[in-house]
């Protein structure tokens, strides 16, 4: 008896512990919580992608960094109440460590997938292309090759790089089969840069952000052609980790809303757009 007594009690001691545990993680799980907490909030971003985010290298610390994106965290930071922290990484650094939960969110110039929806807790888009000759995933070239790449089939003598982990990796690996070589970049400039210096024919790419490049420094041209995409990859998106997010999405989307109504975020494109030109950037 004495022994069933001591078995039951410890039972019992284990059930309440596993109780209040499950109250505080429950708790410890939920980020906004965490955020307010801390008094700041984490931001995860690749910022080499104007205008979205990009550096000013005549500012210092967080302020550096800037662009339509940054512009859009600072809003959310403020709506909850907490500073901005800033975190630059490579775009496929931004992916996983969001996914994993080690950033509050990813605003990137992220675009909406099926895959990011079932791995991630996803905003509301928050910029959508307007379907002109400057949107959409297409072909960054030399200038002596214009012309020669404005097609799928083009591809089956070339040399093609792209950004690991991007949008359009998936998108060339869903729709593009036949191809000479292809080679991975860390980042999209890096890409174009290859393709300029003759390392790649070339380079699959967000044809706005592209021409941003070639403008800036010559010798390339983009696509009029673009791959045809599912509408939903359009819209840029912010990401979050899938578990305990729910209530800073419900704030990120809030935030959101209240942007588009008065256009305030194309306002920010247009604005960076001209801020990136100025300083010279890709």
């Amino acid at each position: 008896m004495k022994k069933l007594l001591a078995i039951t009690l410890v039972l019992i001691m284990m059930l309440s512990l596993v109780a209040c545990g499950g109250g505080g993680s429950d708790e410890e799980k939920d980020r906004l919580a965490q955020i307010k907490e801390r008094g700041y909030i984490e931001l995860a971003t690749e910022p080499y992608f104007p205008p979205c985010e990009f550096i000013d290298p005549t500012k210092e610390g967080d302020e550096m960094y800037v662009g339509a994106d940054i512009e859009l965290a600072k809003y959310i930071a403020d709506k909850i109440g907490v500073e901005l922290k800033i975190v630059p990484l490579e775009f496929s650094a931004v992916l996983v460590g969001t996914l994993d939960g080690k950033y509050d969110m990813a605003i990137s110039a992220i675009a909406y997938s099926k895959e990011r929806a079932e791995n991630y807790n996803v905003s509301d888009g928050y910029w959508f292309s307007e379907g002109d000759e400057l949107d959409g995933t297409g072909f960054i070239m030399r200038a002596e090759d214009a012309g020669k790449y404005e097609s799928i089939e083009d591809l089956k003598d070339a040399v093609v790089i792209l950004q690991s982990g991007s949008l359009q990796e998936s998108i060339f690996n869903e729709q593009v089969s036949e191809y000479k070589e292809l080679k991975y970049m860390a980042s999209a400039t890096d890409c174009y840069l290859a393709v300029s210096e003759g390392m790649a024919d070339v380079a699959i790419g967000e044809k706005g952000s592209a021409t941003l490049y070639a403008d800036a420094n010559g010798g390339l041209v983009v696509s009029k052609f673009a791959f045809e995409t599912d509408p939903m990859q359009d819209a840029i998106v912010v990401l979050a980790e899938k578990e305990g997010t729910d209530s800073l999405m419900a704030v990120i989307n809030e935030c959101i809303a209240e942007l588009l109504v008065d256009d305030t975020i194309d306002g920010w494109f247009e604005e960076y757009r001209a801020y990136a030109r100025s300083l010279g950037l890709e």
